[in-house]
C-alpha cells in the first residue's frame, strides 16, 4: 500500500523560519484545515516546544480517549518503507503526520499507520520497533471534539500496550509521551498535537 497524497492550501503566515522538516509537519495540518476560517498554522519543532527527556511510567492511570468530529466510515492505513535516511508518513484524512529523523532506523522498515474509527488514535506496525532517535508526531486537532473552542482540560499523548483493549470509557495506559498542544497564534483554540515516540505501537490521544 502506497502513502497516500493530497494537496493541501498554502497560508502566507506561516514563518519562514521554520526547519525544513516541520515545514512538512505543518502541511499535515493544513491538509486538515483547507477551507477553514481558523487561521494559518504556527507549529514549531520539538526543541522549540520544549520536548526532550524519557516518557512518563503511566502504569495504574486512566484517561479518556479524544473522539472525532465524526465517525471514520472506512479503514483509514497508510503504509510507507522507511530507511536509515529518515522519512515522512502522513494520513491526510486525519490530519496525522510522523517524520522519522535521518537516523532514527538502522535499515529499511515499512511502517502501517491504522486510524481508530472512532476515536483519536492509532496502531503502529511493526508492533515492538523501537527508534535510534526521537520520532516525531503531530496531530491537527481540526477534525477532533476539541475543535474551534478552549480546552476544558489538558491532553495528553498515551501510550497502550494492548492492541485490541477497548478504548470507550476510562481506558488503563502505560506511558505519558514527552507531547504539548499548539494553540492558534493570538488565540485559546487548539491547533494540534505535538509529541515524541521512541517505540511502537498504539498511541491515543486523551484528557484525564
Amino acid at each position: 500500500m502506497s502513502v497516500l497524497v493530497s494537496t493541501f492550501c498554502r497560508r502566507p503566515m506561516i514563518r519562514s523560519r521554520l526547519l525544513r522538516s516541520f515545514a512538512l509537519l505543518a502541511g499535515a495540518i493544513l491538509m486538515a484545515s483547507c477551507g477553514s476560517d481558523s487561521g494559518a498554522p504556527d507549529v514549531t519543532g520539538p526543541s522549540d516546544l520544549g520536548l526532550s527527556g524519557p516518557a512518563i511510567d503511566a502504569a495504574g492511570r486512566q484517561f479518556d480517549a479524544l473522539w472525532w468530529k465524526q465517525d471514520l466510515t472506512t479503514v483509514v492505513q497508510v503504509s510507507k518503507t522507511i530507511d536509515q535516511s529518515g522519512g515522512v508518513l502522513t494520513i491526510p484524512e486525519t490530519g496525522l503526520t510522523i517524520e522519522f529523523p535521518a537516523g532514527a532506523l538502522s535499515g529499511p522498515i515499512t511502517i502501517t499507520v491504522t486510524a481508530d474509527q472512532k476515536y483519536v488514535a492509532y496502531k503502529m506496525d511493526p508492533a515492538g520497533t523501537q527508534f535510534l532517535k526521537d520520532v516525531t508526531v503531530t496531530q491537527s486537532l481540526a477534525n477532533t471534539t476539541v475543535s474551534g473552542q478552549p480546552l476544558q482540560s489538558q491532553l495528553y499523548a498515551t501510550y497502550i500496550a494492548d492492541d485490541s483493549l477497548s478504548l470507550s470509557g476510562r481506558v488503563p495506559v502505560l506511558e505519558i509521551e514527552p507531547s504539548k498542544t499548539v494553540f492558534y497564534p493570538n488565540s485559546a483554540l487548539p491547533q494540534a498535537h505535538v509529541w515524541i515516540i521512541r517505540h511502537f505501537s498504539r498511541y491515543m490521544l486523551a484528557s484525564d
